[in-house]
């Protein structure tokens, strides 16, 4: 969530370039990488079957191409608090919906937590304004945020975080790689000069590939509910990387949003371990191997 929250930073370099490109650069590094690291480390990186191939599409088509085309079109129309608004509310629909998919329980604890967590993260980012069209865009990009993480659920368990990582990015990919050709012709490649490529390495590298794993093991080490707390830390970081680049401090008000998403974090995973892995997503990394 750290990368995912100084990525805003970054992705500003791209504004103006051939974004489908670059995306079906970004998430076919992601895959080369993350398959050689699986070879490396010796990590089985599972073939899907049946159903799976299914679920892995979802998440692909959903949670990556979707959730990038909405913040691209959506910018036009609507500020970007706008949308940070809607991934902030991203941890209510977790609690609610990750239980029903993971056979895990979530407590009032969990429920507070999302709650203090969701209104830190609005205090953070501000409302901003949007016509009723950026609220469409918004809401399509909570919808894919959430599908991004309860769409990979029913997975988890045979294909680990790596496998699910694995596919999905290829599978973007190959839909940014036809949409590019399609929307911005099959020479828009050379239109990319060195900074777009560097935001692009950036993105593939930290954002997709390290972040992938990472939010994966979590959710299948947490659960769903649990683990989308965690989304909370990705306005903060934005913060904390907006004053290194040179912004202004941040006012009180996002300072009192910090406060409120620690404490929201500590309610919510401030539990014992043993109802938090209980379920049919609680099976050990190792599963991938």
């Amino acid at each position: 969530m750290v990368f995912v929250g100084g990525s805003a930073a970054v992705s500003a370099l791209l504004v103006g370039s051939p974004s489908s490109t670059v995306q079906a650069l970004r998430y076919a590094l992601a895959a080369a990488v993350l398959a050689g690291l699986a070879r490396v480390s010796r990590r089985r990186v599972l073939r899907p079957r049946g159903r799976e191939w299914a679920w892995l599409a979802g998440v692909a088509v959903a949670g990556l191409v979707v959730f990038n085309v909405a913040l691209v079109h959506g910018a036009r129309h609507a500020e970007p608090a706008v949308f940070g608004v809607a991934v902030a509310s991203v941890p209510l629909v977790l609690a609610l919906l990750g239980p029903l998919l993971d056979g895990r329980t979530t407590g009032g604890a969990v429920w507070l937590a999302a709650g203090l967590v969701t209104a830190g993260a609005v205090l953070v980012v501000g409302f901003g304004r949007a016509d009723a069209v950026g609220v469409a865009w918004a809401v399509v990009v909570l919808v894919c945020e959430a599908a991004f993480t309860l769409l990979a659920v029913p997975v988890l368990g045979r294909l680990g975080p790596w496998g699910v990582s694995v596919h999905t990015t290829w599978m973007a990919a190959a839909a940014f790689g036809v949409l590019g050709v399609v929307t911005e012709g099959p020479l828009a490649l050379n239109r990319l000069g060195w900074p777009e490529l560097a935001a692009g390495a950036y993105l593939s590298l930290g954002v997709t590939a390290l972040a992938f794993v990472c939010w994966y093991g979590a959710v299948a080490r947490l659960g769903a509910g649990r683990a989308g707390l965690l989304t909370g830390i990705a306005p903060v970081a934005a913060a904390a990387v907006g004053v290194a680049l040179g912004e202004p401090w941040p006012g009180p008000a996002v300072w009192v949003g910090i406060l409120v998403v620690a404490t929201g974090l500590v309610v919510g995973l401030a539990r014992p371990a043993d109802d938090a892995l209980t379920g049919a997503t609680a099976a050990p990394v190792e599963v991938a191997r």
